[in-house]
């Protein structure tokens, strides 16, 4: 029985292996490259991009992000201490805030800070930043609902004798939140943080509902500009290259902290 089950797993290892390879080849010969090549690895276009590309839109996905994750993270302590707060006010606000931010769409809520609030408030955008700093605001919104839960599951994995014994010692509650428990659970929730930063990176690309100048360009806005001007596709295909460039580190990093962390744990 056992040898039957074994050549049974190897025959369809071997046919997964063979029609995966058969797929292979008959993309490889029907394909036409020529073709891929001229309109998305065109040597010409992908030479006018620089140094734009990198000085610019690069330099400015990078900063918007930057921007969003510390304004998202300071936000999310602030509402994942006042979703675990005794007092039942903060936690009603956390919660419809938290609610509200990760039920709606990203860009959704970008446009809606972007161009519905200053109407609303009866003041010029401009005189409120200017549609792209709104939208980046609208992008701190959501990325703090999203922190802030990670945040409070990281605060509520601290054992509890960690904070019975800094009461012991004297320490205030105040204290012993903000001493003990919040460093312990922040580490503890590096990795996925590491990982909401991988999704903000890639959240810049919706700050184009907002619009764009030349000074806030990102990296999705900049290549489908370059792309529009010059129909053709290989300024997407270089941006793609930028993200994973930028990316593929980042998560293998977030990859190599939680195997870390389990082992000490």
């Amino acid at each position: 029985m056992a040898l039957r089950r074994t050549t049974k797993k190897k025959l369809y290892r071997y046919t997964v292996y063979a029609v995966l390879i058969a797929v292979a080849i008959w993309l490889a010969v029907s394909t036409d490259w020529a073709r891929i090549a001229e309109l998305f690895l065109n040597p010409e276009v992908a030479l006018q991009m620089f140094p734009g590309i990198i000085t610019t839109a690069l330099v400015n996905t990078l900063w918007f992000t930057a921007v969003a994750f510390v304004g998202g993270l300071l936000l999310g302590v602030l509402l994942a201490l006042m979703k675990l707060s005794s007092i039942g006010p903060f936690r009603w606000i956390a919660t419809v805030w938290i609610e509200l931010f990760r039920g709606l769409p990203a860009i959704l809520t970008i446009f809606a800070i972007a161009f519905i609030l200053p109407i609303a408030l009866g003041v010029p955008g401009t005189k409120l930043g200017g549609p792209v700093v709104l939208g980046l605001i609208g992008l701190v919104l959501v990325a703090s609902a999203y922190m802030a839960e990670t945040i409070r599951a990281g605060i509520q994995a601290v054992p509890k004798g960690q904070s019975e014994a800094a009461r012991s010692l004297g320490m205030s509650p105040a204290k012993t939140t903000f001493w003990i428990v919040v460093p312990q659970g922040f580490r503890i929730i590096i990795p996925p943080l590491t990982n909401e930063f991988v999704l903000l990176l890639k959240d810049t690309s919706l700050l184009f509902v907002a619009g764009s100048f030349i000074w806030s360009k990102e990296l999705t806005n900049f290549a489908r500009d370059a792309s529009t001007q010059n129909a053709n596709g290989t300024p997407l295909i270089m941006a793609a290259i930028l993200y994973l460039i930028v990316t593929i580190p980042l998560t293998r990093f977030s990859a190599w902290l939680e195997r870390r962390m389990a082992k000490q744990r």
